[in-house]
């Protein structure tokens, strides 16, 4: 039986109910994100019982890493995590040294493709995945790394079925998928600190055979018309057959260097099952890229520790790392819940096998060629899988295998079973009776626990593990398990600590669990990405020569590109790899937990090593001179006003430094995209994929010149932030106020082209009869065609927003003259297409806007419209009208048309596996909801437009923002039937206790119903949804509920007080959400927006 103080940390760990000696009025409450449990039972990780009754945690002396943090700074106590990111800030600790930086896909990636025609899918499949080396960045299941991906720890399985470790996560190619590439695992991001002191991750392991073979086939088979065949959809869930499997990282108080690792499982199945859990440890491969070897780095195997507590040690030497250890502790038997997760004293503990290999290409699997070492990458495969053996000779010993049989080692799908006699190159017998190093060294090593007949309904294994460079006799967290979870369990209350001040407001458990995984999942999808052009076109010495038409795929122009980087990725797995224009949009919700990161980001994007010295900045790896829209300047200064809005820190060198580049990147744009030199810009891709009738990023059918009202307002748009930008800078550099007169005077041509003119005709992107901006085509002088598609071009136009304060004209004297020069002798142009300037708003504001107020409410009365734009949960990027009514043109032969399309994409364009024909996109109605907020600075409650169009019910500007902030939270929050729209009706995702509470975050979303789509885990720019609940959720009322009076926003903008200017005057802001805290993401004043 467990000790009193076993039971009291039991307890302690997983809320399981009151110990004897802390009565419970003096707990913490438990989280609604930790793991779901049918009560009353509880789930506490089994221990051996070896801990000391004189632990210090036993002690009422005792006290936390908070308590005695909070003594040492004293009133400057902000919080544990808030302390690392100080340190870390200031480089005392590098606490950020160790992190989720794998990727969970680095096979089929551009990086790894040396093939002759770029098909990064077929040249690097998952199926050898398990044997190759890789050459550009490592994957794994839950992993982690140091920042420079020098050493890596991930997580591996095996159920006893499978024809391999589930060492990685499998989906469909690009190829196989009836809608593009696609995972098809089920795992979630649950939980993480900006440091990573504290990480959790869930993944949901089948005990069946794992369908590779059906996913593949039956995706292959269905076409796009047809959803996707997913992993719940086959009968590897049946009965609820299947392991939960919790991984959590926890760093040391004091050594961001030393790394706990607990690993919990439990059986969700009614019968016993057997788990073999596989933590890999190894080294990337560096050695055999060049002819010249560098100093190789080792793992060598031990048994550490007196005779009745040994423990197994990986230790890892690296020239620049130096030394590391990872201490496998030995693990408890299984336990059952139906014994209280009590352990039985007179059962044998789980001892790991340390195994050992070299992270080398099996070049004899893979290519029939000769591998450069005796033991290779796939070794634990073939070492731990029985079907991976041959038949041993009867006149043999056991331990020898026949040269003269080969088994089947499952190289690839097939569907002959795993022992039948293999066709084709495999890996030969060994000279020696194992695939794994005897002398146990290498650089790829595993510790394999096996866990034989774990008890059924919510049985348990835990495996502990710690990564340190510390000695065993140093460490007493390795020799008492108490200490070790009372160790994890402190940095997870940290987490809570750090989570609960971000946090403010009434908001909602179920919208709080929301917000953190949203944060903790983009914490988590950050990625170490390794590029060097140079190397990577021209091939490495060490190995042949690429094909020489690969030099002339994609990239060849990106010369100077040399990146080593920790990067926000959009999905670790389907798009592992950064993305320019998502990375603006992952920045705001990353600022509001770690703005010294996202500040990073957006500055490593116009550094040298990424942006052309003509200005460009990279778009992503697939091609990346394609064009994204310009949202930099909108994200930098969106990131640098909610650092000083949180914290009160103005910093001013990053901001300067980023807008020096980003004058750079604006003359390219001017220089690259405007060709007629009238301000009208094509831009091409602009990362909306199918959204037009014709492929955009391509040459016209029809001939002529595409004129896109989207791409001139992004441009419209990003004038106006750089405008806005430079008169920050002005109120310290006066040289900047010369700038924002420029970016003025810019912005208003750009304006003025919306209706453009050429010669003596005048052509207009705006269409007088539908109210809304279209694209159109010029074919020649006077000879051009609207294209009268109703989709986010037509809504785009109202980014482009800035409200002046009067304060800022007054402040900047040379601005103001060269405004009042230019609404006075240019009134042409100043008055035609943008607000009038001369006409002062709300607080004598004066507004800059391509929209004036007629074409505002016009564009409103269609985006406000159900049977248009807006749906239950956020603004589609297509009109509904087109369902119905599709838009087409025939040329030359072939039909081009525009037809709604609510989910997944119809068409191949872009590779088939994104749609901007009517989903809802999270990132565009970000930008469309502060647009509404900035235009209700200057309209104020003077301006009321129906919402929605035709309800009767009329509203302001903020509230009409805050409904379409409230829809979109409505796509992942649970309603009155405990269902949440991101989850399409599966009744498994929305009731059953070990899925409900947890969210995916997909990349977009069916526009009639919120099913999340496309990219499922983790897409970066859907976490915004943590800001809008940051922002507005305390006031969100449960989906499909009705609405609440309209009273609700008017908080925000209470005329009590002068508002906050653009120059920093001092007066209080009456735009708080929370009138007693200037710290607060409430504030849609101005100077907060």
């Amino acid at each position: 039986m467990a000790s009193d103080a076993l039971k009291k940390v039991q307890n302690k760990l997983f809320r399981g109910g009151p110990s004897d000696s802390q009565p419970p009025q003096d707990r913490e409450p438990a989280l609604t994100i930790e793991i779901p449990k049918p009560p009353p039972i509880p789930t506490p990780p089994p221990k051996l019982g070896k801990s000391s009754d004189s632990s210090p945690k036993d002690t009422a002396e005792a006290q936390t890493h908070r308590q005695r943090l909070a003594q040492q700074l004293g009133g400057e106590y902000q919080g544990a995590e808030k302390y690392r990111l100080f340190q870390d800030g200031k480089k005392d600790k590098h606490w950020k040294r160790w992190g989720p930086y794998l990727s969970d896909r680095q096979w089929a990636t551009v990086r790894e493709d040396y093939s002759a025609d770029g098909d990064a899918w077929s040249h690097f499949p998952h199926e050898h995945a398990r044997s190759r080396a890789y050459r550009w960045g490592e994957d794994g299941i839950a992993g982690i790394s140091d920042n420079h991906q020098r050493l890596c720890f991930a997580l591996s399985l095996w159920n006893g079925e499978d024809p391999i470790l589930k060492e990685r996560l499998f989906g469909v190619t690009g190829h196989q998928g009836n809608h593009g590439e696609d995972v098809k695992e089920l795992y979630y991001y649950l939980d993480s600190t900006p440091t990573h002191s504290y990480m959790k991750f869930l993944y949901k392991y089948p005990q069946r055979r794992y369908p590779y073979e059906e996913l593949v086939a039956e995706n292959q088979r269905r076409d796009r018309e047809v959803t996707e065949y997913e992993i719940l959809d086959t009968d590897a869930f049946d009965q609820d057959r299947y392991w939960d499997v919790f991984v959590e990282y926890a760093k040391d108080a004091d050594d961001p260097d030393s790394v706990f690792v607990r690993i919990t499982t439990y059986n969700r199945g009614p019968d016993p099952a057997t788990l073999h859990i596989i933590p890999q440890f190894w080294f990337p491969n560096t050695w055999s890229w060049p002819i010249d070897k560098p100093p190789m780095p080792s793992l060598t195997g031990s048994v550490r520790g007196p005779d009745d507590n040994q423990v197994g040690c990986i230790t890892a030497r690296h020239p620049s790392l130096g030394k590391t250890h990872l201490y496998c502790l030995p693990s408890p038997p299984p336990v059952g819940a139906s014994t209280n997760f009590e352990v039985d004293p007179d059962l044998a503990a789980v001892e790991p096998q340390l195994l050992f290999t070299e992270n080398n290409t099996n070049f004899s699997r893979l290519y029939g060629g000769t591998n450069e070492t005796l033991y290779v990458k796939d070794a634990f495969h073939d070492h731990i899988i029985p079907g991976h053996r041959p038949p041993v000779s009867e006149s043999r010993e056991e331990t020898f295998f026949s040269p003269r049989i080969r088994s089947r080692t499952a190289s690839s799908f097939g569907t002959e079973a795993p022992n039948v006699p293999e066709s084709g190159p495999c890996t030969p017998f060994p000279p020696t009776p194992t695939y794994v190093n005897p002398e146990k060294k290498g650089t790829k090593a595993a510790a394999q626990y096996v866990f034989s007949d774990v008890p059924g309904k919510g049985g348990c294994a835990v495996v502990r593990l710690k990564i340190t460079p510390a000695r065993l006799g140093k460490d007493p967290t390795l020799e008492d398990e108490v200490l070790f979870d009372d160790a994890v369990e402190e940095r997870r209350q940290e987490a809570d600590e750090f989570y609960g001040m971000t946090m403010m407001g009434p908001i909602s458990d179920d919208l709080r669990q929301i917000m953190r995984q949203a944060l903790g999942g983009m914490l988590w999808t950050k990625q170490y990405y390794r590029f060097i052009q140079k190397e990577w076109i021209e091939g490495d010495p060490g190995q042949p020569k690429p094909p020489p038409e690969r030099k002339f795929v994609r990239n060849r122009e990106w010369r100077h590109m040399h990146i080593e980087d920790i990067l926000s990725m959009p999905d670790k797995w389907e798009y592992p790899f950064f993305a320019a224009w998502d990375t603006a949009f992952h920045c705001i919700p990353l600022a509001v937990v770690d703005p010294a990161f996202a500040k990073s980001q957006l500055d490593l994007l116009t550094r040298e090593w990424y942006m052309k010295p003509d200005g460009q900045i990279p778009a992503y790896e697939w091609n990346f001179s394609d064009v994204n829209p310009p949202v930099h300047a909108w994200a930098t200064f969106r990131v640098f006003k909610i650092e000083r809005k949180l914290t009160g820190k103005e910093d001013l060198p990053f901001l300067e430094r980023v807008f020096q580049k980003l004058l750079l990147n604006f003359t390219w744009w001017v220089n690259r995209k405007d060709q007629g030199g009238n301000n009208v810009f094509e831009g091409g891709f602009l990362g909306l994929d199918n959204i037009g009738a014709f492929n955009r990023s391509e040459p016209l059918p029809t001939g002529g010149t595409l004129r896109q009202a989207d791409g001139t307002a992004w441009m419209a748009f990003y004038c106006l932030n750089m405008l806005n930008i430079a008169l920050e800078l002005a109120k310290h550099n006066p040289v900047y106020e010369d700038i924002a007169s420029k970016f003025f005077e810019h912005f208003i041509f750009i304006a003025d082209a919306m209706t453009y003119k050429e010669g003596d005709d005048e052509i207009s992107l705006w269409s007088d009869r539908d109210g809304l901006y279209y694209d159109a085509i010029e074919f020649g002088p006077g000879n051009a065609m609207q294209l009268p598609v109703r989709s986010l071009v037509g809504l785009i136009p109202l980014y482009a927003t800035l409200v002046l304060e009067p304060a800022v004209l007054n402040r900047f004297p040379g601005f103001k003259k060269r405004v009042e020069w230019f609404t006075n002798n240019r009134p042409d142009v100043s008055a035609r297409n943008m607000a009038n300037m001369k006409v002062g708003g709300k607080g004598q504001r004066r507004l800059l806007a391509l929209a004036s107020k007629e074409r505002l409410v016009s564009i409103l009365e269609k985006m406000l419209d159900e049977d248009e734009f807006l749906s239950e949960h956020g603004i589609r990027s297509l009109s509904k009208k087109h369902k119905e009514h599709p838009w087409g043109m025939d040329v030359n032969g072939q039909r081009y048309e525009v037809g709604y399309w609510p989910g997944d994409s119809k068409s191949g364009m872009f590779g088939g596996n994104s749609n901007w024909r009517g989903p809802i996109w999270l990132a565009t109605n970000f930008l469309l909801i502060e647009s509404l907020q900035r235009f209700y600075q200057y309209y104020g409650d003077d301006l009321q437009v129906e919402c929605p169009t035709g309800s009767g019910d009329y509203m302001n500007l903020v509230a009409v923002a805050e409904e379409i902030q409230h829809r979109i939270i409505h796509i992942f929050g649970r309603d009155m039937e405990g269902r949440r729209a991101t989850n399409g009706g599966n009744a498994k995702l929305d009731h059953d206790p070990h899925f409900r509470d947890y969210v995916w975050f997909y990349e977009f979303f069916h526009a009639d119903n919120g099913r999340g789509l496309g990219a499922s885990h983790q897409t970066g720019w859907s976490g915004l949804v943590a800001y809008h609940i940051l922002q507005s959720g305390a006031s969100c009322r449960l989906p499909k509920t009705p609405k609440t009076p309209r009273g609700i926003a008017h908080h925000y903008f209470d005329d009590v007080a002068d508002a906050v200017s653009e120059a920093g005057d001092d007066a209080k802001s009456a735009y708080s959400a929370y009138a007693d805290s200037v710290h607060t993401l409430g504030d849609l004043s101005p100077d907060a927006l």
